[in-house]
């Protein structure tokens, strides 16, 4: 991919305004990740006898170390109880994301989770959420294409009951366009699932695959050898050069998550991590924020880090921007209207 034309700096606009302006797509974001600690105190105001504090709500997003992050990320989900709280949590989502000049998103709903707790109707939640990414996409000028999450580590079985569900949930609501599996990869290796994810695929769902965030480059091989048509993370893939030429000879779109890599460990610091050395080597990649709350960063962070600390100039930005479009699983005519979004947003 080749470097693109650099704007003289005088002539270019306020980064921030502009990057807040461009079209774009986030296609790596949980929803129950996406709960700020405002949502919470909302949803503590419904459901506890005390409510939280904004201050003790932020004290829930507390972590050290990647496996603590994802017992943090338990403990907010314990927080919905009703399928109402998902009505909330998508409606406050969507609000948010197209504040940063998100047009489109593709959320991971984790049913895994769902299942796991064992207190909520999951076809209930599903309608809920389909009730505020309804209201959301009419408020808001943004749509949302739902994965379906299964948390690796819970085992194949339990992913194998989420992956069905999926397929029977997709006829009913075409808004669930794909499933992934989340979780940690080092006790759930991608290529247990291979049968799982081709029983996905004949029921006419999209592939992902968590791959490469905390374990080597075998992981994101187990995923494209699974069939995952998008990554998400990809971090270790710089340390296996064959996997590099893979990636960009197929242009398989990666998911990249910096703030969140640095925030759970996965990356020791910002010069460590591969982004700008993808973009160079000519790999599909698209920036996303993963769980913003938790991390600190949403997505327009996410786009001002990459000018401002890897150098990317306003046109490669958008550049960007039009990857997460042509990787999303939007239909043609709606990819080929966003992009034209993007080719018409001046410099």
């Amino acid at each position: 991919m080749a470097r693109a034309r650099q704007i003289p700096k005088a002539d270019q606009p306020d980064p921030e305004t502009w990057l807040r302006g461009l079209p774009k797509a986030e296609l790596h974001l949980h929803l129950e990740g996406s709960i700020t600690p405002e949502t919470l105190v909302e949803l503590s105001k419904r459901n506890d006898p005390t409510p939280h504090t904004l201050a003790e709500a932020r004290g829930v997003y507390s972590y050290h170390d990647f496996p603590s992050f994802l017992l943090c990320f338990k403990a907010v989900t314990t927080r919905l109880h009703t399928p109402s709280d998902y009505e909330l949590i998508t409606y406050n989502m969507l609000r948010d994301l197209a504040a940063q000049g998100v047009r489109h998103t593709e959320v991971y709903i984790s049913i895994g989770i769902l299942y796991w707790q064992d207190r909520l109707d999951v076809d209930l939640v599903i309608a809920a959420i389909e009730r505020g990414r309804t209201r959301a996409e009419r408020d808001f000028n943004i749509s949302l294409l739902w994965i379906i999450d299964a948390v690796r580590h819970f085992g194949v079985d339990a992913c194998a009951r989420v992956f069905r569900k999926a397929a029977q949930l997709q006829p009913l609501y075409p808004s669930i366009v794909g499933i992934g599996i989340g979780g940690n990869e080092l006790l759930g290796p991608a290529h247990e699932f291979r049968e799982l994810y081709q029983d996905a695929k004949a029921a006419g769902l999209r592939l992902t695959c968590h791959a490469g965030e905390n374990t080597g480059p075998q992981s994101i091989w187990a995923a494209v050898n699974i069939g995952a048509e998008r990554i998400g993370h990809a971090l270790s893939a710089q340390d296996d050069p064959d996997l590099i030429e893979v990636l960009a000879q197929r242009q398989i779109p990666l998911e990249l998550n910096i703030t969140s890599n640095l925030r759970t460990g996965c990356c020791p610091s910002l010069d460590d991590h591969p982004v700008r050395r993808y973009f160079e080597e000519g790999l599909m990649v698209t920036l996303n924020s993963d769980d913003p709350p938790f991390f600190g960063a949403n997505l327009l962070d996410e786009y001002l880090l990459a000018h401002r600390t890897f150098e990317f100039p306003l046109d490669q930005l958008r550049e960007l921007a039009a990857n997460s479009i042509e990787a999303s699983f939007l239909p043609p005519d709606r990819k080929l209207a966003l992009l034209a979004e993007v080719e018409r947003y001046a410099l």
